[in-house]
């Protein structure tokens, strides 16, 4: 049985061994100071950065973790996606940084690989709160992708995955119409809400990371794993798989399926926004989304999608429509959302690591990650409490999540924990000029090129 949040009783946590050595590593301040006890591990006042999660799951996280720790007050700095890393880099490098920050694997959004060099060792915190055998008791998938130059850089609150839309069923069953499950019920539905004046499918083909997604989510649909390999360069981006599912991402521009602007809208805040005012009735989504499930959950974020008076709505996970009709449906592909790292510079180095191992390792704090739904937790005893969380629509939606729940841990495809910036770059560009009129086989050569690339400068390194 899930434990309760508030059950958790209040452990103090050692100090951070001490480590002597300088870091240089592209550090625009120049040498780090040596990491050691600052501070108790039980009161002081924390910064924490992230680019996610939203601010009402950070509130909930903090709630909790406030009733097991009264005397840390955390406050949570949410920057926009696109200008995280911009931020963040300078901070760490000065002394005004925050005293928790995000990271994530890849190349994206606070890349462990670059962020890591300002953060502590959280190795033997995690021990000490769980033991010698504390890396069986996480998801390997939190651990290993958040693991560089040999130490626990940050610790994961959760995983997220893509290859699912989210459907508002209320507009759905308003028009008498189901789910699409392949392509020509896709565009039956679009034609139905296009009809009504309604908006059917939304997404910001700007913010070009998302891209990776649906076309992911296609290729997979076309001969599942093909995308995962071409990653890994154990086959050519030209391969026949690859070309036909950038070939159906075009068509979703050539048949209207994606929305009108798509390639000059931004995935957050605008596809976001307009799926969440009910101006669209799918979106594409990962399991992030299932946080929108809940009446809190929906009600602030349709409040901040700019609505004058939230009324939660069904929103429920579907699998991605079987576009190509093999019937290789439902792939998800996920990797750590985000860890939390302690940054070196903070004069709070105890109780910053306290905040950062309750909420990654800790029952209580894991057990608050799996009732707010924004992440699968990293803490393999966390389920959700289906009594605890409150759904807009429970009949409809619990058993929607709890399949979800079900097939993201059977997944082993990473989604961007591979991808190097330059890949993800490459692939970004792509999708717009595909998109644009650009012939999918042509595309396909110019990521293989860019793959060949960056297989070259990694063997230089």
């Amino acid at each position: 049985m899930p434990r309760s949040a508030t059950a958790a009783r209040p452990r103090l946590l050692g100090a951070v061994t001490a480590v002597a050595a300088l870091l240089l590593g592209g550090c625009a301040g120049g040498p780090l100071p040596a990491t050691e006890d600052k501070g108790p591990a039980d009161s002081g006042s924390l910064t924490w950065w992230g680019w996610t999660p939203d601010e009402a799951p950070a509130e909930a996280y903090i709630k909790a973790f406030h009733k097991a720790y009264p005397r840390i007050k955390v406050t949570y700095k949410k920057l926009t996606i696109d200008g995280y890393n911009a931020a963040l880099r300078p901070a760490l490098a000065s002394s005004v940084g925050p005293d928790v920050y995000a990271v994530a694997p890849g190349s994206g959004n606070g890349p462990v690989k670059q962020y890591s060099v300002f953060g502590v060792d959280l190795a033997p915190a995690v021990r000490k709160e769980l033991g010698p055998g504390w890396r069986s008791k996480l998801a390997s998938i939190g651990v290993g992708s958040l693991t560089a130059d040999g130490k626990l850089a940050a610790l994961s609150a959760g995983a997220t995955y893509a290859g699912s839309l989210w459907i508002d069923k209320d507009l759905f069953d308003r028009y008498g119409l189901k789910a699409p499950a392949d392509y020509a019920e896709w565009k039956h539905v679009c034609a139905v809400f296009a009809a009504h004046h309604v908006g059917c499918f939304v997404q910001g083909a700007a913010q070009t990371a998302f891209n990776e997604d649906t076309i992911q989510a296609i290729a997979d649909n076309v001969r599942p794993g093909v995308w995962e390999k071409a990653m890994a360069g154990r086959v050519p981006w030209t391969d026949p798989t690859i070309v036909k599912a950038l070939g159906l991402w075009q068509r979703l521009f050539k048949d209207g399926i994606m929305q009108s602007g798509a390639l000059g809208t931004m995935q957050y805040p605008d596809a976001n926004n307009a799926f969440m005012s009910g101006k669209y009735a799918m979106v594409m989504m990962g399991t992030w989304y299932m946080q929108y499930a809940t009446r809190a959950g929906s009600t602030a974020a349709i409040s901040g999608a700019g609505v004058a008076h939230p009324k939660p709505f069904t929103q429920v996970p579907i699998p991605f429509p079987d576009m190509a009709g093999t019937g290789h449906v439902g792939a998800l592909f996920g990797d750590a959302d985000f860890g939390l790292a302690v940054n070196r510079r903070s004069k709070h180095i105890a109780a910053a690591t306290t905040f950062a191992t309750w909420l990654g390792t800790s029952a209580a704090g894991q057990q608050t990650v799996a009732d707010v739904l924004n992440d699968v937790p990293a803490l393999k005893a966390a389920t959700p409490d289906w009594n605890a969380v409150k759904l807009t629509s429970p009949d409809v939606q619990r058993p929607a999540l709890q399949k979800l729940l079900k097939d993201v841990g059977r997944s082993t495809e990473p989604r961007f924990a591979t991808v190097s910036a330059d890949m993800l770059t490459a692939i970004g560009e792509a999708s717009t000029t595909v998109a644009s009129g650009t012939s999918p086989a042509k595309a396909a050569a110019t990521l293989q090129e860019a793959a060949e690339k960056d297989a070259a400068a990694r063997r230089t390194h």
